[in-house]
């Protein structure tokens, strides 16, 4: 064997797998082989903080009315040509698309530690990860929960759920809350985003097996995920966990490189009604 195939470091974090030649970096740009193992090229770099509702991740029931501290990095593992936070979630440690990224260096103690003082003086319940897809910079993220356990302070994620289930099942005892992006109920869809349906769906479960808080979001977009018979399917499975996961229904709008004209209010109308048949809380957002 050759010494270049001796250094092939497969990441077995998401479903991509992707096997890494000595320096490349992985499908979701923040991850890299360097020596034989795969790293985090984003840990502790935040590219956004701030100190936000609980509503806005969006969580309605979990602690409504508190504030959370929330804190994004750079990277992604889904490509959804639709993104609202494309400059960071489609950057790498280089910058997106040749423009430099700012980032500020923090440790898990220091953000643990601007949580505390954030109860103190605000009602900060804890720390979201959100923003990017906050599981691309796993490590970061064990680490801090770890350590945001320890002085009781709430840790959410705002996922895709594209996480495979044996680093999931590890990182799931230290998380709170979960809002999980099911962006729509086909294979097709997903492969439009370059995802794993199932591997979201997994997630999803999961959390929910382990007694973490959930609730799912659908962004609604015309023509792509907004049949009423997809939306009949989501509903149906979700409460096949537990009809008591709150749904919110995103409108759409044009974003990125998409130019598919905004999601019409009677269409989340009709699909909120749907899916209030199998659920007992369904939310309409960015309405």
């Amino acid at each position: 064997m050759s010494d270049s195939a001796e250094r092939i470091a497969v990441c077995g974090l998401c479903p991509h797998h992707c096997h890494l030649k000595e320096g490349a970096v992985g499908f979701c740009r923040a991850r890299r082989n360097e020596n034989g193992r795969v790293v985090s090229l984003n840990y502790g770099k935040l590219t956004s903080a701030a100190l936000d509702p609980i509503e806005k991740k969006p969580l309605y029931h979990f602690h409504p009315g508190s504030f959370i501290l929330s804190v994004g990095s750079f990277g992604c593992n889904l490509r959804c040509p639709f993104c609202q936070n494309y400059t960071i979630s489609q950057a790498g440690a280089d910058g997106f698309e040749g423009e430099r990224l700012p980032t500020e260096q923090v440790t898990p103690r220091e953000i643990a530690a601007a949580a505390q003082r954030l109860e103190e003086t605000s009602g900060n319940i804890g720390v979201a990860f959100t923003y990017n897809e906050p599981l691309v910079g796993y490590e970061f993220v064990c680490d801090t929960a770890k350590l945001l356990k320890e002085k009781n302070l709430a840790v959410v994620l705002v996922t895709n759920g594209q996480i495979e289930k044996e680093p999931w099942g590890k990182l799931l005892p230290y998380v709170d809350a979960v809002n999980i992006d099911l962006k729509g109920v086909t294979q097709d869809f997903y492969s439009w985003l370059k995802g794993d349906l199932e591997t979201t769906k997994a997630a999803i479960s999961m959390a929910a097996a382990n007694h973490v808080h959930v609730e799912v979001t659908t962004l609604v977009i015309p023509g792509k995920n907004d049949s009423p018979a997809e939306m009949e399917a989501e509903a149906e499975w979700l409460a096949g966990i537990s009809p008591e996961i709150p749904l919110h229904l995103s409108r759409y709008f044009p974003r990125y490189h998409v130019n598919i004209p905004m999601t019409p209010y009677p269409t989340l109308k009709n699909l909120a009604a749907i899916a209030g048949r199998h659920l007992r809380f369904v939310h309409l957002g960015n309405v």
